[in-house]
């Protein structure tokens, strides 16, 4: 079933030929920039998302939106992410606050849920480099009362999206709660550096935002996700969908690599290599692993809509934080393994720094590691073995 949106750009339908093209035109320029050393940022595609207004597809249709259910999101995203994977995580915090947007029939999101029909993209600007728990909900970035509005003041790290944004979303301490900000990036005070300097998704705009008596309206300042006591399985599935988009790709590559070799070993099974029954038996293994990838993030994405149809039926959101949790421990699993198969098909010279394959491992790892597999294995265990509930913290 498609999803359209009707804007003055023209109709947003992501099971469209339209968005094929869009898709297309994404692959062919993170194909350029990956041939030019990887180093260039991806503007090009950021104006095509907008264009298309990719941000408003969840957005209800009585709200200029698309009104298209979680599992259509993810299905997009999949695609984005196979296309180009740095990409498709700018957009991540965007649809984690429009989420936030939803839940919360605020008088003051009014502004920006027309901001968002209109193409607009939200960042973050949530963590910090402090000795603070992360995901504790305790910040050293302030908000201070100043007349009838607030001063902010702090730094945060890893603000991907920001540096591509048109609003970002900060987390802040206004007296002793927490609270979240969605301010304008270009807004005077506020400075985003491209400092990222991770050996992963590299162009995803994950530096520093530092906040110099920045001044907030009142009408910019949000109750915190952090004082929500619930789960946000989005923003966490949304990884994995990133995921399950590269193992996509890997898939791509293994068969282009095979088709490019012209020669084969002396004790290998055939001179043509695409006849070779080992290189069709390591096609065949990386299908599966993508195509296992894409079902379980979908099949939790549908959890998600599940509990989506009543914000407070604690037991279904409890599903949802499971499902997600659960596809990050399986997940991993698959896309390292597929990203060190895919050189089974290439030889020494699919290893030379011009075929930049390695860029799917370094990729995999960095989404892999912002939250550890490890402590959401044990909290999963933990409720099959004795009943306790996940964590409502910002990890699940």
């Amino acid at each position: 079933m498609s999803t359209t949106l009707t804007t003055e750009t023209g109709q947003l339908d992501i099971y469209s030929h339209a968005f094929d093209e869009v898709i297309e035109a994404i692959r062919a320029d993170y194909d350029r920039r990956n041939k030019e050393g990887g180093r260039q940022h991806p503007w090009i595609g950021v104006q095509l998302l907008k264009h298309f207004r990719f941000g408003a597809i969840t957005l209800p249709k009585e709200l200029g939106g698309a009104g298209a259910p979680i599992a259509d999101l993810f299905t997009a995203v999949i695609r984005v992410a196979e296309a180009d994977p740095e990409l498709a995580h700018i957009f991540r915090a965007h649809f984690m606050t429009v989420e936030f947007l939803l839940r919360h029939k605020t008088a003051n999101r009014e502004h920006l849920l027309k901001e968002i029909r209109q193409g607009a993209i939200i960042g973050n600007a949530y963590t910090e480099n402090s000795k603070h728990q992360a995901g504790g909900g305790t910040y050293d970035t302030h908000l201070v009362k100043e007349g009838d509005g607030y001063i902010l003041q702090g730094e945060k790290a890893f603000t991907t999206g920001t540096y591509y944004a048109d609003f970002t979303e900060v987390t802040a301490m206004l007296g002793d709660a927490p609270v979240s900000v969605i301010i304008p990036v270009k807004r005077d005070g506020v400075t985003v550096r491209d400092d990222w300097d991770g050996f992963g998704q590299k162009m995803t705009g994950s530096g520093t935002t530092s906040f110099d008596r920045v001044l907030v309206a009142a009408n910019e300042v949000f109750e915190s996700h952090d004082k929500n006591n619930s789960y946000a399985p989005i923003p966490h599935l949304y990884l994995q969908g990133i995921i399950a988009g590269i193992l996509k790709r890997i898939v791509t590559d293994a068969v282009e690599l095979i088709g490019k070799r012209k020669r084969s070993f002396a004790h290998g099974n055939t001179t043509g290599l695409k006849q070779d029954p080992q290189l069709q038996q390591v096609v065949g293994e990386l299908s599966s692993y993508a195509f296992a990838a894409e079902s379980i993030v979908l099949a939790a994405a549908r959890s998600i809509d599940a509990s989506r149809a009543d914000y407070k039926n604690a037991e279904a959101d409890h599903e949802a934080a499971l499902n997600g949790s659960q596809v990050k421990v399986a997940i991993e699993k698959l896309a390292f393994e597929a990203a060190t198969l895919l050189f089974e098909v290439g030889g020494a010279s699919a290893t030379k720094q011009s075929a930049n394959l390695d860029r799917h491992w370094g990729n995999i790892r960095t989404l892999a590691s912002h939250n550890p597999t490890l402590y959401k294995s044990r909290l999963i265990g933990n409720y099959h073995i004795n009943g306790e509930s996940l964590p409502t913290t910002a990890y699940f």
